[in-house]
């Protein structure tokens, strides 16, 4: 996998016809400001398809969708994916319906940047690059845990790409030519999470082409700002680790005992809150300084929880193919 900046400057020699298919799920709120993004892409808007899914979602986002697909300057298609409620099975209907040389994928919670297509694009001029993913950043924080999440770079790709297992891009920022899905198949319809890294270790597990990463294809994304939103995001980690293991034999993480807890919350409270009380009145510490050990370890926990009970359904093995 290379690490090479992209050219943000697509010339005029290599414009391949591009869909972008966004899952949704009750995403009315969000659709106004993505669609605004989408708007302002500098990539030619004759050369992009935005195909958005709605997985039958309870509010608005469909009306939206088709409101949007008559109004736009764009080319918006509304699709429905009503039979299986899953993020990877409404991609699928997506890539069916696309009609692209290059898909990608995004989410309805992210901000692309105006070069986003640009910089992801580009590097498909080499034919053997099959994947491209871009990075994700995090919209400003506003609270502690949000903070926190920011200093970690929680959903930056560096992580997924240095996975010791195999790099894989997250399918908030990933672009794959529509001919790989013909060799190495579709998303698994039934899976909830891990499905971004099935995908990209199929691919490149089938010697297809490689993987690239384009770090000025940039999309923003929120961070979870609430204890209950953190934890369900830290336990489906979890259970994407015990899918993977299943799936392609990832190694399981080691658990987090309760002991292991308590020793390190002791730490934090004889030694690591003095330390970092005196910095915070020297000025060279923050409430996110103050609170790393005790998040840090409540999503630990939330991920070793998610491991430990996941169990991968058996309709969830399956792929789809074109």
């Amino acid at each position: 996998m290379n690490h090479q900046p992209s050219d943000t400057t697509t010339t005029n020699s290599f414009l391949p016809m591009v869909s972008v298919v966004v899952p949704i799920y009750n995403g009315e709120t969000d659709l106004p400001e993505l669609i605004n993004c989408f708007t302002s892409q500098t990539y030619p808007k004759e050369r992009v398809e935005y195909l958005l899914v709605d997985n039958n979602s309870s509010d608005r986002t469909l009306i939206f969708i088709e409101k949007a697909a008559v109004t736009s300057p764009i080319t918006i298609r509304p699709l429905s994916e009503n039979q299986i409620q899953s993020s990877y099975a409404a991609r699928n209907t997506g890539i069916r319906a696309a009609v692209g040389d290059i898909v990608v994928f995004t989410d309805a919670d992210c901000r692309p940047q105006t070069q986003w297509l640009n910089a992801l694009i580009q590097p498909f001029v080499n034919q053997q690059v099959v994947m491209v993913a871009g990075e994700i950043i995090a919209l400003p924080g506003k609270n502690l845990l949000e903070k926190h999440a920011d200093r970690q770079e929680t959903l930056s790709q560096k992580h997924t790409l240095a996975h010791r297992f195999c790099p894989y891009g997250q399918t908030a920022n990933l672009a794959i030519r529509r001919t790989a899905f013909t060799q190495a198949g579709l998303f698994r319809p039934h899976l909830n999470t891990g499905g971004d890294a099935d995908i990209c270790w199929r691919i490149l597990r089938s010697n297809i082409g490689s993987l690239e990463f384009a770090p000025d294809a940039i999309v923003q994304h929120r961070h979870r700002a609430s204890l209950k939103e953190l934890a369900s995001q830290w336990r489906r980690y979890g259970r994407s680790n015990r899918y993977l293991h299943e799936l392609h034999g990832v190694d399981l993480m080691p658990d987090i005992s309760l002991k292991d807890v308590g020793y390190r919350l002791a730490r934090w409270l004889v030694k690591e809150i003095p330390r970092d009380s005196a910095k915070a009145i020297a000025g060279h510490a923050t409430l996110v300084d103050l609170f790393n050990t005790p998040i840090s370890l409540f999503t630990a926990r939330a991920r070793a929880d998610g491991q430990r009970n996941a169990k991968l359904p058996e309709e969830a093995k399956t792929i789809e193919w074109l």
